[in-house]
């Protein structure tokens, strides 16, 4: 895209923000698969003109040499999409035997318009939980996780609220608040406390202006359980006032929506909320059980299910499961989500993460994503996600930068900075990966994965024997995930010490009588030490399995020896990865 053309189109009931590559009707974003969307865009800028179908195709697809029934599916999804019945030409007509002509009046947006004040930051300080009961601290916790999930629902282009993790950072704090104002350039802070008394709870918030120190505003609360959520709108609608920011009728319906009216299911996700947060393989199990107790109870509770679906998919990746068994269960999480309210960001990432890990369907985990985000700006994990699966599609400029901008909507987030290293490790800048790493080490000392992926990144820097260092910590750290133990094995063997990753092999294969091990675990360590058909042989059986972890197949720098190879190539293509 030229910088000279318009980026935004307006045509009836339907807006085209092209930067964004977000298609919007009466404002709801319409999610659309990344070659449809160009199909689209290039049609409305064309608009009026015929447009030859060879003309169009080379838009779209301008390195590949696809069939002309590509070209019919995009424009027929978007006849449906449009909302044309057959036989129509409301939006786009046929010129047989040529091509097709966008027909509606389009109205663009010129990019020159005065840029809009930036957003106002908002931290919410953890709830303190001042009674004498340890044991309700996932209570605190949970309030204040979906006290900022809902402010971020208020005005997301006014109101950017600092992410849960970097603000968990500041739990018991002995900073004063302009010591945290200052780290977080938040100009307002959130201080509350949570007291039980009997089956009761006291909950006190006040909203501070950093800059004078003014106090605008306090509340207490008396609560029982079941109308914390009430607690939560009330204190959601009172400080968009104080911040002067409007609250559409709209977004306070979304908020209301957010949770169950069944206080012991939304007792049992903020449960699974707070497992869910620790990240660990024996965490994200309870995570599990709970959010799964709370759709019994309240089948209809969307959020309860995005929470199971994210459980269910992250337990192959972090925690070895086995992906034939988890696979189902994901997908069917995550229909449920949607089916109970796809109108919150969480479903849809929920959706997306089953779609890229699961499924393999890169494009529509970004198309999911992408809604995600437009549902909900301040959405960290959408932002992080979709730049995992922006860079195995090899757009490694669009993902830095969508995790980027996760890095500041929640830049105490560990996982942030340490998918930040995996994103440059596969667009081949291994220093930026190794600073990354070293950023997620330094917020979390224990978090596996920057461990992981500090070491992957040194060994390709050629600093081998601190490499194997990291992953020996990691392998600890992860309470023996394969993809360290495997690594460790790779680097083994490359640096001439191949018995040492022969008894790596070993263990795996011990391991593997035990429980479930990827064999993409065997196939990395086999292809450490050369042994290229060994290594073929374990991804080929990873493919029966539906491993997920072939997904970094396409942009892992360790398998660039394999690439001519017409076995891999054949394996790429059998997992719908030889086009990304």
């Amino acid at each position: 895209m030229s910088a000279e053309k318009p980026s935004i189109y307006e045509f009836g009931s339907f807006r085209l923000e092209a930067v964004k590559r977000l298609l919007l009707r009466h404002g709801a974003p319409v999610p659309l698969t990344p070659k449809v969307f160009d199909t689209l865009l290039h049609l409305v800028r064309h608009q009026g003109k015929v447009v030859a179908k060879n003309e169009l195709m080379r838009a779209i697809w301008p390195d590949t040499v696809v069939e002309e029934n590509n070209l019919n599916q995009n424009i027929s999804t978007l006849r449906r999409v449009l909302g044309e019945t057959r036989g129509d030409n409301v939006y786009i007509a046929t010129i047989p035997g040529t091509g097709y002509q966008f027909i509606p009046a389009v109205q663009t947006i010129s990019d020159s318009a005065p840029e809009a004040a930036p957003p106002v930051t908002l931290a919410v300080l953890p709830f303190e939980n001042l009674s004498a009961q340890p044991e309700r601290d996932y209570v605190a916790d949970g309030l204040t996780e979906e006290l900022i999930a809902s402010l971020g629902l208020i005005d997301p282009q006014h109101l950017c609220v600092i992410g849960r993790t970097t603000m968990m950072a500041y739990k018991r704090t002995p900073k004063t608040l302009a010591q945290i104002a200052g780290e977080l350039q938040a100009a307002y802070i959130i201080e509350s406390s949570m007291r039980s008394e009997g089956p009761r709870l006291r909950i006190t918030s006040k909203l501070i202006r950093v800059g004078d120190q003014t106090q605008l505003w306090s509340m207490s609360y008396d609560s029982q359980p079941g109308s914390i959520l009430e607690f939560q709108q009330e204190i959601s609608r009172t400080i968009g006032e104080q911040v002067r920011l409007r609250l559409s009728p709209e977004r306070l319906t979304a908020l209301a929506r957010r949770q169950s009216r069944n206080a012991e299911a939304y007792d049992l996700y903020l449960r699974g909320r707070y497992f869910w947060n620790q990240l660990s393989p024996a965490t994200t199990k309870r995570a599990s059980s709970f959010f799964l107790q709370a759709t019994q109870l309240d089948p209809q509770y969307a959020l309860a299910w995005s929470g199971l679906a994210d459980s269910y998919t992250a337990s192959p990746i972090n925690g070895d499961a086995p992906p034939l068994e988890m696979g189902p269960l994901a997908r069917d999480a995550a229909a449920h989500a949607i089916a109970a309210d796809s109108s919150l960001a969480e479903t849809q990432t929920s959706l997306g993460f089953v779609k890229f890990w699961i499924d393999w369907d890169w494009p529509a985990a970004e198309s999911a994503f992408r809604t995600a985000i437009a549902l909900d700006p301040n959405y960290s994990l959408a932002h992080r996600l979709l730049g995992i699966v922006l860079s195995h599609l090899r757009r490694s400029g669009e993902a830095l930068q969508s995790i980027g901008r996760a890095r500041q909507l929640d830049p105490l987030l560990a996982g942030h900075s340490a998918l930040s290293a995996q994103i440059a490790f596969s667009g081949r800048d291994f220093a930026a990966a190794a600073q990354f790493a070293r950023q997620s080490i330094t917020i979390d000392p224990e978090f596996w994965i920057g461990h992981m992926q500090l070491g992957q990144a040194l060994e390709q820097l050629e600093k081998r024997e601190s490499a194997l260092d990291a992953l020996n910590l990691a392998a600890r750290l992860s309470g023996g995930n394969s993809k360290a133990i495997a690594l460790r094995g790779y680097i083994l063997a490359r640096i001439g010490r191949p018995q040492e990753a022969q008894e790596v092999l070993r263990m795996l294969d011990t391991l593997s009588n035990e429980r479930y091990v990827p064999p993409f675990a065997q196939a990395l360590v086999y292809a450490g030490l050369g042994e290229h058909t060994h290594a073929l042989n374990s991804l080929e059986r990873a493919l029966q399995v539906r491993d997920v972890h072939l997904a970094f197949l396409p942009v892992d720098a360790k398998w660039d020896p394999f690439r001519e190879n017409p076995r891999f190539r054949s394996l790429l293509e059998a997992c719908g990865f030889a086009g990304s």
